[in-house]
């Protein structure tokens, strides 16, 4: 009796009381409401350097602000006209669109092929992923500058080589080479998206690849390049939206040069704002705004469309 009475007891401490019985899956409430104000400095750092200067550079594009204007007046769409009717808009666009293009096109490529060569979990390939990961984490600014020095004609590169080649020089082929060294500081970062891919890919579909007789171009092909599609889809979407808002490595390298061959929308509206134009330069920021937003949609929804019919 006494071993059933205590028995009893500890069942009933055990059972909630009804007042009292948590709901599954849910927080406390405590846990959940806190005073609103505990945000309150995020949201002043996000209206204070992002939002508000945001808006203001909108307003701004239809303004007369400059500093040969004493006062800011609204002037409607006249900025708009007059850069277009200002053929370096046009070729600034081309040019920026283009880098995008041969930019995001080396990066994914030495990435993937990185991702691939290093795939194997060995403490050589550990190394090296960090060794290739290293760029990422220079500044920009600094890659560039390293770049322009080895690159000048009287640099390291013209003398292990022995030669005296204008590497910047060319109004053909130096955009091709800084979107090279674009690549080279961003590859290491498309290298993880893919490995992560990679790593994704379960086992036993590679080993049904083989058992039917697959290579290894066969299987990356039909079995690897399909299931990377999510990782393309990143890689590929943020290499061009981060590549036509690209300003580091082309200023440090050419400075848009030589003859505005390098000049892409940034660099332009940089020297455009550095003339006191103010207003022109925001009203350049709106138009590379919507260059991105119509460039973006299309690219995602096209390559989530990839996904869904591989």
């Amino acid at each position: 009796m006494a071993d059933t009475a205590i028995r009893t007891r500890r069942t009933r401490k055990q059972l909630p009381v009804e007042g009292t019985r948590k709901r599954v899956g849910r927080l406390p409430r405590a846990a959940v409401h806190h005073p609103w104000w505990f945000a309150l400095p995020a949201i002043v750092v996000f209206a204070g350097f992002f939002l508000v200067p945001n808006l203001l550079n909108f307003y701004y594009s239809f303004t007369n602000w400059s500093s040969y204007h004493p006062d800011i007046a609204f002037t409607g769409l006249d900025n708009f006209r007059t850069i277009a009717d200002d053929g370096s808009l046009l070729r600034a666009i081309r040019t920026t669109l283009l880098y995008a293009l041969l930019a995001a096109l080396f990066q994914n490529g030495f990435g993937l092929v990185l991702a691939l060569l290093l795939e194997d979990d060995s403490r050589f390939n550990r190394f090296f992923r960090a060794v290739f990961f290293l760029p990422v984490l220079i500044s920009a600014l600094a890659t560039g500058y390293v770049f322009q020095a080895l690159l000048d004609q009287d640099g390291a590169v013209n003398s292990v080589l022995g030669t005296d080649v204008p590497w910047l020089g060319s109004t053909t082929w130096t955009l091709v080479l800084v979107t090279l060294i674009h690549g080279w500081k961003w590859m290491g970062l498309s290298m993880l998206i893919y490995l992560a891919g990679l790593k994704g890919i379960p086992g036993d579909m590679l080993e049904a690849a083989r058992m039917d007789g697959a290579g290894p171009w066969r299987t990356f092909w039909s079995v690897r390049w399909p299931m990377l599609a999510p990782a393309v889809t990143f890689n590929v979407t943020t290499a061009l939206i981060g590549s036509m808002n690209t300003f580091d490595i082309v200023q440090a390298t050419t400075g848009g040069g030589p003859a505005a061959s390098t000049e892409v929308f940034n660099i332009y509206m940089f020297r455009i704002f550095g003339q006191g134009l103010y207003a022109q330069a925001s009203a350049m920021s709106l138009v590379l705004f919507l260059v991105v937003v119509a460039v973006a949609i299309p690219l995602v929804v096209g390559l989530r469309r990839r996904e869904q019919m591989l």
